[in-house]
């Protein structure tokens, strides 16, 4: 994600500058078979170790850090929902945590643990 500068994503408000750093993750991600083919086999391997939550499309996930001596907190929000694509095209919502985590990291913010609702559940990869 180096490849998207500060100033580019400050020209952005909110939702429109989450969405420019996951299109620069994706695309970096793309770029990179091998990260891509690496991230599968990791996830496979903790699915397989670990009965991780199944989340349905649409799962709204909820995360928060907070700066050191609590002087400051960030707040995320997301919801991913694919509706009759083929599973290729599916975007896993832990690719938009991890995406929104090197985000606000790149802005000295602690990685956020997102919670999938309504049963409370931690997005774990």
């Amino acid at each position: 994600m180096s490849g998207i500068s500060r100033r580019s994503l400050l020209g952005y408000s909110g939702t429109a500058a989450a969405g420019a750093a996951l299109a620069a993750a994706g695309t970096a991600q793309a770029a990179d078979g091998t990260a891509v083919q690496a991230g599968a086999a990791a996830s496979s391997a903790a699915q397989g170790s670990q009965s991780a939550p199944v989340f349905p499309s649409g799962t709204q996930f909820k995360g928060s850090t907070a700066l050191p001596g609590g002087e400051g907190e960030l707040q995320i929000t997301f919801s991913v929902s694919v509706v009759d694509a083929p599973g290729s095209y599916v975007v896993p919502p832990i690719e938009v945590a991890n995406a929104l985590n090197a985000l606000a990291q790149t802005h000295g913010w602690s990685p956020v643990t997102f919670y999938g609702t309504p049963a409370p559940a931690p997005l774990t990869s």
